[in-house]
């Protein structure tokens, strides 16, 4: 290897233009309209050209241009006004409903993060929402860090062929172009993490870009130190290699954990956001025992304790698995130190962990390590709790201990310029830093009829003129006939109820759902009296040839003569491509196949700037709909024909176009507004907005997550070593001798039937072995039957010990009859300790029924 010495050169920039540079490297430009706007003035040209990127920006400026704006003084005014406010933001938080609590530093760990257009490292929803995430997190001044990976190939360019066929171009990244800046040590070195691979090393150094007042430490592998294979590890996101993906994920979670050390940043609670970072939870075992000398069921009760795991998967494809060989070879450097068999921590990632045969997974290792799962939607909790269930195969499906937090998206990241003003308006000055409050959406229907559709309808003809520059743009390329390239400003018709469809294109989203009676579409899309078109956009993996051939069908159809001017598909779906189309829909489709989609966040984002949702029942819209606020498709049926529900849904949704969406959107009053469909648009702002925003999510996590974890530990940790200790023993003990306990028999003092209001006392002799009473918690656990004998729901009333035997126990509980029917009750057995983890069946397997 050549022996180079490097260095970095970065722009100059007069003394008055100082801020330019500062502001360039703070990500709040990405949903601040005023940061953003002091760079479009400074060159509206280069602005675009750069991708919105304010760092290449100043890098591009010509000299002459440079002069120019240091003796500008409306701009000088201008960018110090802003910067004034940029400034202020960071130091003053204007709201902040969580007060600093000592000592409280929670990481969040995700493998990709969309934050804006010019750091283009996100691969799909996944990053986006976590972009979202750190952006509500710095708004809401939560003592947050985030970690992730530089990916030196950024997310896929989507070219299309003639005949529709998706191709993939892969650009290569120049870090020292964006907002990004390298961390460094007192000697000016690029601070490096290192760890053991099976017979190498790698070694990773780490960028920060600044999320506002939220710092996110980036692992790039990239660096001279590594050999050529080894550079490459953090090339791609998500790659198909099982060993550098392994690689990955250890750089992710592991390298996450040693980097934020070397930084001297000590998080007390952790986040994992999906399963690719699930390794951190090792590496924190690892110091604990390193640092503190505590064992091995001590340091993992530690970091269960402080840990929090997020699931975006629905389906058993989606799981991250790896050969168990692979992780032997992987792991072996690391058990001395963990202080385990490799037998253990492979069946730390197994499902069965007895079984030698089963796959090692990331996501059951996240969940043994966490003492907090929450799923990311409502309907997404039930079918999480169906997947893991064999987790908890001791208890009932709806018992399984995980929550559900409803993703969010970060509203003032998506909406257009113009509605922004108008909340600003007519919901108050601060709406944006409190999005989530009832009050100030209750006042989105204040906004005058007039201004909200007038703003509405330039929105949509932009979202025409751009689609039409896009086409353009394509058929150029593609070296089209001029006939065909000129034909496109007949495309599209500004005046006419667009609908949208855009996100990643793959199977169980079914783009094509609408397109399966061709002749009732070119109806609805065609009438002459009321017309309709539909414009899709969204990428397929390069390894989804069932997603692609989906493009190439669209494409298809929509380049044949009757569909030629209602149907396109606009190419290479981003941040930016999408913010065009939810800020110009009139109706955001969404088809999802129930129950795969686990949240789907694009049709919060086209609520927020008043598009209105027409969806199936899955992810969040299953949660959220009401019929004053959109339309459904279909019902909650789930058919094991998928045919039979694609016809079933199909039908569904062109009778809903036909018999509600166009009348109501078609239905003008003597001064042209459609009325009714402007109140439903106002009605969706004003029930959607306060919920389906990161504000909203980010504090269910405050409340129920993060500060619940965090006084869980100060309470754990307050003997010191010795109270861990003490709840380590004690978790051996349970398991140890739990075989013994069992319910020996239970009874009633009362008549089989009963009159609402009397009371059923019921009693339980159980056998506790070598425990003791004060070790378990022995609850009636009742509820009522539906006609095949099965609970509809349950609920759980503790039972009191009222005599001792010898070896037995009476307990004995009290129901109140409160309403009449058909019920059942079983008498249950758990752990208990006043220092237990604060989920209940945190010790899994660990209870025994009546």
């Amino acid at each position: 290897m050549e022996d180079y010495h490097y260095f970095t050169v970065i722009p100059k920039m007069p003394e008055r233009l100082q801020p330019l540079k500062e502001m360039a490297y703070n990500l709040l430009f990405a949903w601040n309209s005023e940061v953003r706007a002091v760079f479009r003035r400074a060159d509206p040209d280069l602005w675009e050209l750069t991708g919105h990127n304010p760092v290449l920006l100043l890098a591009r400026l010509s000299v002459e241009r440079i002069e120019e704006l240091e003796g500008d003084e409306a701009f000088i005014a201008y960018m110090e006004r802003v910067y004034e406010g940029f400034r202020r933001y960071l130091e003053q938080p204007q709201f902040a409903p969580y007060k600093k609590k000592e000592g409280l530093l929670i990481a969040y760990f995700s493998a990709e993060y969309g934050i804006t257009d010019c750091l283009p490292f996100y691969h799909g929803g996944l990053g986006v929402l976590a972009g979202d995430f750190l952006k509500s997190a710095s708004d809401l001044n939560i003592p947050m860090v985030g970690v992730g990976l530089l990916y030196q190939f950024g997310a896929f360019r989507q070219e299309l062929t003639f005949e529709g066929e998706q191709v993939e171009r892969v650009p290569e990244l120049d870090f020292y172009h964006m907002p990004l800046q390298l961390e460094r040590n007192e000697e000016g070195e690029p601070v490096m993490v290192e760890l053991q691979l099976d017979a190498e090393r790698l070694y990773a150094q780490i960028w920060r870009a600044d999320v506002g007042r939220v710092p996110l430490y980036l692992l790039d592998s990239n660096v001279p130190q590594n050999p050529p294979h080894l550079r490459g590890v953090t090339s791609r996101p998500y790659v198909d290699d099982r060993r550098q993906r392994l690689m990955q994920e250890m750089l992710l979670g592991i390298g996450g954990v040693r980097a934020l050390t070397l930084l001297g940043i000590k998080p007390t609670v952790v986040h994992m956001n999906e399963g690719h970072s699930a390794l951190a939870g090792l590496e924190r075992i690892r110091v604990l025992r390193q640092e503190q000398g505590m064992s091995f069921d001590e340091a993992l009760l530690m970091v269960r304790a402080s840990s929090i795991f997020t699931t975006h998967t629905s389906v058993p494809a989606a799981i991250d698995l790896f050969d168990p060989g692979l992780i032997e070879r992987f792991f072996s450097p690391h058990l001395p130190s963990l202080g385990i068999a490799l037998e253990r921590l492979l069946g730390l990632g197994r499902r069965n962990p007895r079984d030698s045969s089963e796959p090692f997974c990331m996501n059951v290792l996240a969940i043994k390590l966490s003492a907090n799962v929450n799923a990311v939607s409502r309907l997404h909790q039930q079918v999480s709790q169906r997947l893991w269930h064999d987790l908890w195969s001791a208890v009932p499906e709806w018992d399984v201990p995980i929550n559900y937090v409803t993703n969010g998206v970060h509203t003032p990241s998506w909406i257009s310029a113009e509605m922004f003003e108008t909340y600003l308006r007519y919901l108050g000055p601060n709406w944006a830093e409190d999005p989530d409050n009832v009050k100030v959406w209750s006042k989105a229907t204040e906004i005058p009829d007039e201004e909200l559709w007038a703003i509405h309808e330039r929105r949509r003809a932009r979202l025409i003129a751009f689609c039409r520059r896009r086409l353009r743009e394509q058929l150029i390329r593609r070296k089209a006939p001029l006939k065909e390239i000129e034909a496109v400003n007949e495309v599209l018709d500004p005046r006419a109820l667009t609908m949208v469809w855009a996100r990643r294109m793959t199977a169980y989203k079914r783009p094509t759902l609408i397109l399966k009676d061709l002749d009732r579409l070119e109806r609805i899309l065609n009438d002459p009296e009321r017309p309709v078109q539909l414009i899709f956009a969204g990428k397929a993996h390069p390894n989804d040839r069932e997603g692609k051939e989906l493009i190439r069908k669209i494409i298809t159809i929509a380049r044949g003569k009757r569909f030629r001017r209602r149907v396109v598909f606009i190419e290479d779906y981003d941040m930016d491509v999408a913010r065009y189309m939810v800020q110009g829909a009139d109706l955001w489709l969404n088809t999802p196949r129930r129950p795969n989609e686990a949240c789907g966040t694009s049709g919060m984002k086209a609520v927020a700037n008043g598009a209105l949702h027409l969806s199936t029942l899955d992810g969040w819209w299953d949660e959220a709909y009401s019929p004053e606020v959109g339309w459904v498709i279909g019902n909650a049926d789930v058919y094991q024909d998928l045919n039979y529900q694609d016809e079933v849904d199909s039908n569904s949704l062109y009778h809903v176009l036909e018999n509600e969406v166009i009348p109501l959107f078609y239905k003008r009053g003597p001064d042209g507004l459609p009325r009714e469909w402007i109140a439903k648009i106002k009605g969706s702002m004003a029930k959607l907005g306060p919920y389906y925003n990161s504000h909203n999510m980010l504090e269910r996590y405050m409340e129920d997550y993060y500060l619940e974890t965090f006084r869980y530990l100060q309470d754990l940790t307050s003997g010191g070593k010795e109270g861990v200790k003490e709840l380590a023993d004690w978790y051996n003990r349970i398991e140890r001798h739990w075989s013994g306990v069992r319910v020996k028999d239970v009874f009633h003092e009362s008549k089989g039937t009963l009159s609402v209001g009397e009371r059923l006392k019921i009693k339980a002799v159980v056998s506790l072995g070598e425990l003791t009473p004060e070790d378990v918690k022995v609850d009636l656990y009742y509820g009522p039957l539906d006609p095949w004998g099965k609970m509809k729901e349950r609920d759980v009333l503790p039972m009191k010990l009222v005599e001792e035997g010898e070896g037995d126990y009476l307990f004995e509980g009290e129901l109140v009859c409160q309403q009449s029917g058909r019920f059942a009750y079983r008498c249950r057995i758990t752990p208990s300790n006043p220092r237990l983890l604060p989920t209940y069946y945190s010790l899994g397997a660990l209870v025994t029924w009546g």
